[in-house]
């Protein structure tokens, strides 16, 4: 090869290599890619999401009215019951003998009732024939009197005990379903155990517990959303009450939530809450990590007509939500970055649409 040949090769090699510095020289320099949102107003939902369990509409704690030992359990867990049917028997051998006691004692003073009337007829007639002084038929009056009083009251004493054994026969108080059954055979039971825990055939409500800086918001008649966790299939609920007291151990007041569509869900069931607090027309709402400094100054970066990141100071709605609800700071139309954590005010930029907007 000549060395013109050479000297030209080598001068091909220099300005391609020139050439390629100078275009990463100018790509160095380029302004980064960002990823911005424009703010358009929509409508949007303040929601309150919570997790509250089932329980029956109505709930009754089943107790014994009196102590003693249970000799038999008449129903079991799952078992449907109607109003009045027998669930357990309580030894009561002491209120037995007293009923007992007591009925011979009401069957003694009426036999002395009797022979009270027969010496008080005997009485009259021997007045009647002059035989026996007014004075006796008075005092004979008196016995009668006073035994047919003494027969009422053994009566009255009798049916009251009588009554007391019958308490030992533990009867269900309304229809309905046993959900839990805590005690067995044989168990010594006090008025403040709890033999049975029934729950009403119909229906079903949500209990949840709500922080008291929420549940100021709550009214019943509010529409909710709810689903078996873990489930995907929702239905529509409202709220139908709002406990006005809070609980001074955890700060909560209790929220109750009834479904409006067909659900069937057992006691006990976990259930996620959607609540709608309030539905507000034309607001601008971005997602939570496009705002800086959020529990402090909160601000977005907005990207200007000249694609220079520009800070603005917002005013976020003070609700949990998914997204960060502007209620000042922020225009329609504005170009909002949607990931700062890397930029600073006065960068230029090269803004882009991300990849899923539509």
């Amino acid at each position: 090869m000549s060395a013109n040949a050479k000297r030209l090769r080598l001068g091909a090699v220099i300005l391609l290599l020139a050439a390629v510095a100078i275009v990463a020289l100018v790509l160095s320099r380029r302004p980064p890619e960002v990823q911005v949102l424009t703010a358009r107003p929509e409508t949007t939902e303040l929601v309150l999401a919570v997790v509250g369990r089932v329980r029956p509409l109505d709930l009754v704690e089943v107790r014994s009215p009196n102590p003693g030992q249970v000799i038999e359990l008449l129903a079991d867990d799952g078992d449907q019951v109607v109003e009045g049917q027998p669930l357990a028997l309580i030894r009561a051998a002491v209120e037995e003998a007293q009923t007992e006691a007591d009925a011979a004692r009401a069957r003694a003073t009426q036999a002395e009732a009797a022979e009270a009337r027969l010496a008080y007829q005997r009485t009259e007639t021997l007045t009647r024939q002059g035989f026996a002084a007014q004075a006796a038929l008075d005092q004979a009056r008196a016995r009668l009197r006073s035994a047919e009083a003494a027969v009422a009251a053994a009566q009255a004493t009798a049916r009251a005990s009588a009554a007391r054994s019958r308490e030992f026969i533990v009867r269900a108080p309304m229809a309905g379903v046993i959900l839990v059954r805590p005690i067995d055979s044989g168990q010594v039971v006090t008025p403040t155990t709890t033999l049975f825990e029934l729950g009403s055939l119909e229906g079903f409500e949500i209990l949840a517990e709500v922080d008291e800086a929420y549940a100021d918001a709550l009214r019943p008649g509010m529409e909710a959303r709810a689903a078996a966790s873990g489930a995907e299939a929702r239905f529509a609920a409202v709220v139908s009450e709002v406990s006005p007291k809070v609980d001074s151990s955890t700060g909560g007041r209790q929220v109750k939530v009834r479904p409006q569509s067909g659900a069937d869900l057992a006691p006990g069931r976990s259930v996620d809450v959607t609540i709608v607090v309030e539905v507000r027309q034309g607001a601008l709402v971005i997602p939570r990590q496009a705002v800086v400094d959020a529990t402090t100054s909160p601000k977005a970066y907005v990207v200007g007509a000249d694609d220079v990141i520009l800070a603005r100071d917002v005013v976020i709605a003070r609700w949990p939500s998914q997204g960060a609800i502007i209620e000042q700071g922020l225009a329609a139309g504005d170009r909002v970055v949607l990931n700062p954590a890397d930029l600073r005010p006065g960068d230029t930029v090269r803004p882009v649409s991300p990849p899923d907007a539509g």
